[in-house]
């Protein structure tokens, strides 16, 4: 190892100790290996290597410095997938409209109202539970509604009684304290882009045309199976049907997401929202409002 060390130092000694487009890693106490700027993705400047004595320590090295500029894009608004891009709110799904614009386009819109909570209830940090969080209540209700541990666990927070509780998962919890409320005009402006999750409409059991999209069969020629799948696997090989098919049965009545809805227009008064296009659920259903998540924007490509 240490000759090949040798060797690849005579064949860089034509470059520059003060170049600034290599950087200067130590093998051992009297002889130095030139590292170019495009090694491994380093960049001159940015990632200063130390001093290292084995492969092994440079390879470390090199990982350490990678996994440091990768929290550095972080700290500048760069979250990872599983995190949220930033705190959210729950709404109430009031209903779909028409929205004409300042230019005469008609947009159908949703509109979502924020009433009733929305009120930090706990904040969850590295230290207490394993990771930063931020946990939110909404939807206030009478105190026989919850349960004892449920009401113990709102009152050490100091905050009223609600249904829904849910927390989002965040890179810092700088700045959110328990009963702190979260306003709607400061969290989302006209413009944004925004993922709405809830639970879809349960349409029951269907058939594979509803469900699937798939076509119809011909009706002509005395066919009285037109709406059916028809062959759904072959017969001596493999002799089964694979897990999976795509078959009639219960459709709707999940959990969905609708990601990168446009607002249109904010109303703080009203503490309303309008939503270019549809959202999971009907009239009254609990909606999951956050900030999009978009691939080069908040989350890392």
């Amino acid at each position: 190892m240490a000759a090949a060390l040798a060797s690849i130092s005579t064949s860089l000694a034509s470059l520059s100790l003060n170049s600034p487009g290599a950087n200067v890693c130590s093998s051992s106490s009297s002889s130095h290996v030139l590292i170019p700027a495009s090694f491994s993705g380093l960049r001159a400047g940015k990632l200063p290597l130390p001093s290292t004595k084995s492969s092994a320590d440079f390879l470390s090295v090199v990982s350490d410095s990678l996994a440091q500029s990768s929290n550095g894009q972080a700290s500048r608004g760069m979250v990872s997938m599983k995190l949220e891009a930033g705190v959210g709110l729950m709404g109430t799904k009031m209903g779909m409209m028409t929205y004409f614009t300042p230019e005469g386009n008609a947009i159908p819109v949703t509109v979502i109202g924020f009433h009733e909570g929305n009120i930090v209830t706990q904040v969850k940090t590295q230290a207490t539970d394993g990771y930063d969080a931020v946990q939110v209540g909404y939807r206030r209700v009478r105190d026989r509604k919850l349960t004892k541990p449920e009401m113990g666990h709102l009152t050490k927070a100091g905050v009223i009684p609600m249904r829904h509780l849910q927390e989002f998962r965040l890179q810092s919890i700088d700045g959110y304290e328990p009963s702190q409320k979260l306003n709607l005009a400061e969290l989302f402006k006209e413009g944004d882009l925004i993922d709405v999750a809830g639970d879809s409409i349960g349409k029951g059991f269907a058939g594979g045309i509803k469900r699937w999209h798939f076509a119809r069969g011909q009706r002509t020629h005395g066919s009285k199976s037109y709406r059916q799948l028809g062959s759904i696997g072959a017969g001596t090989t493999p002799g089964r049907v694979y897990k999976g098919k795509k078959m009639p049965g219960r459709l709707g009545g999940g959990r969905a997401k609708i990601r990168k809805l446009e607002i249109i227009k904010v109303d703080d008064e009203m503490h309303a929202m309008l939503i270019k296009g549809s959202v999971p659920g009907k009239p009254g259903n609990l909606l999951r409002v956050t900030p999009a998540k978009l691939v080069g924007i908040n989350i890392p490509k």
